[in-house]
């Protein structure tokens, strides 16, 4: 797509921007990787916030306005939520909510922890192997020119803290995270510094320090690679026992944002050797129309994977010890088609039961939870009317929840507002489904984030962890 002279223009900035900050965070004495453009001034920025004009593509950098009060709860439960949110009202900070999940104490707020920044549109959230930090992505946290990945500490579970922040060199747009064996993470970024093509994927330590990004500017057969066909990483699985990794490419984010000649859509995935963080090869959905999510199967004896093909509406399965005819490693063969009402539903975004056995769907536009029974590759069983009206309005992110008796859905994906063109509905609520002993789904409570926050405008979950603490010195926690 040619670029504009506006978007020319953006580019250049950000680019100058990232050339002259370090991308490494240092927690101390700030705990953003950089300070803010324009930094909190008592009386002064809270009505900068509301009176600044909107400008093309980017925001302007103004800190968050002063939150309003709550009162933390003293309960502590056995099951917890943690939602990744965005205010309403995004001159407020993003935050961290956490919610009793108990059937007797259900929705009961127990704390939220806020950020030092707004309009990240919070994004993906996942748990560390240890068990004691989460972190979230920031989707258009590059608009801001503010930090991405954002760290908690959640050593003492009911009381998170926000720990520190920090951003990637190359790369921006934060999108999945896997958590490594070895404490960190892995996190996909879908666009590259600017939010143009080429993202990356990078590398975290523990305490939240970028180690790399991949791939790197000296693998050369890497670099061709992402050259030769769009590379904007969105899901990302890994099987650390098997020594490789898999991402999806999706869509170029600066083509989502207005002024767009259309939205620019992948039909790829890349199948990565993890020991040496390289691209073994490329592996193609035809007319895929952005594959979004990808994971691997649970106990699948050929590392089988899910895949979603958006435009399609399909889900496909990746066999990545198997080749094609031209001697290509990792085979991409159709699983089920979700039929017309999935076709160009904008999302389609996965979970899967810890056996393997289930796989849920989230349908966004379509206002609707696919679940399929995969214990037969071959034979696939949907489990779901998919004429069924469902009470759920935008449906993203889903997480199977430790005990494998619920499903979480967040109903909202994202709204970019007058700046882009993904503005899907959502009914900012958390809702926590019945897992049927058949695998299919039916639908029970609902947090409604737009009450519960209503002097922040209401609030926007968009990424959820579960921690199931009934074994306070073995929590587990739903993580991939």
């Amino acid at each position: 797509m040619p670029l504009t002279p506006l978007k020319a223009t953006f580019l250049l900035a950000l680019h100058a921007t990232m050339t002259f900050t370090s991308p490494v965070p240092n927690p101390r004495p700030n705990p953003l990787s950089i300070p803010p453009l324009i930094p909190t001034i008592p009386g002064i920025t809270d009505p900068l916030a509301s009176l600044a004009p909107p400008i093309p593509i980017l925001k302007v950098p103004t800190p968050p306005i002063k939150s309003p009060p709550f009162t933390a709860s003293s309960l502590k439960p056995k099951k917890i939520g943690y939602f990744w949110t965005g205010p309403g009202n995004q001159a407020y900070a993003d935050f961290l909510a956490v919610y009793s999940l108990d059937d007797d104490t259900f929705g009961t707020f127990i704390t939220l922890v806020d950020v030092p920044t707004s309009g990240n549109e919070p994004h993906h959230l996942n748990v560390a192997r240890d068990k004691k930090s989460l972190v979230g992505t920031g989707l258009l946290s590059l608009l801001k020119t503010q930090d991405v990945e954002y760290f908690f500490d959640i050593t003492d579970p009911y009381r998170p803290k926000f720990r520190n922040s920090g951003r990637a060199l190359l790369s921006s747009i934060g999108d999945e995270i896997v958590a490594k064996p070895d404490g960190g993470f892995f996190i996909t970024h879908m666009g590259s510094a600017a939010g143009t093509n080429l993202g990356r994927l990078t590398e975290w330590d523990n305490s939240g320090n970028l180690i790399a990004e991949f791939p790197s500017l000296l693998d050369l057969a890497g670099t061709v690679n992402i050259l030769k066909d769009q590379f904007t990483p969105h899901g990302l699985s890994a099987d650390f026992n098997k020594n490789i990794l898999l991402t999806s490419d999706f869509v170029v984010p600066l083509s989502t944002l207005k002024p767009t000649l259309g939205i620019q859509k992948a039909n790829t995935l890349r199948l990565w050797n993890y020991s040496s963080r390289t691209i073994i090869s490329t592996i193609t959905i035809p007319n895929g129309g952005g594959i979004q999510d990808v994971k691997f199967i649970p106990g699948n004896k050929d590392s089988a994977a899910i895949a979603t093909a958006v435009e399609l509406g399909q889900v496909w399965v990746i066999y990545p010890f198997q080749y094609n005819s031209d001697g290509t490693q990792g085979v991409a063969k159709l699983l089920y088609d979700l039929g017309p009402k999935a076709k160009g539903v904008v999302a389609i975004y996965t979970d899967l039961s810890a056996d393997g056995k289930f796989v849920y769907l989230s349908l966004t536009t379509a206002n609707h939870v696919a679940a399929l029974d995969i214990s037969n590759l071959e034979h696939p069983v949907r489990l779901d009317d998919p004429d069924e009206v469902q009470p759920i309005i935008g449906p993203h992110s889903l997480r199977v929840t430790p005990d494998q008796k619920n499903l979480v859905a967040l109903g909202y994906f994202v709204q970019q507002g007058d700046i882009g063109v993904l503005n899907t509905p959502g009914d900012y609520k958390v809702h926590y489904i019945d897992i049927l002993p058949n695998g299919a789904l039916s639908f029970n409570r609902t947090i409604p984030f737009q009450t519960e926050f209503a002097n922040r405008g209401g609030a926007r979950p968009h990424f959820s962890v579960i921690a199931d603490l009934t074994d306070p010195t073995n929590p587990k926690f739903n993580s991939y």
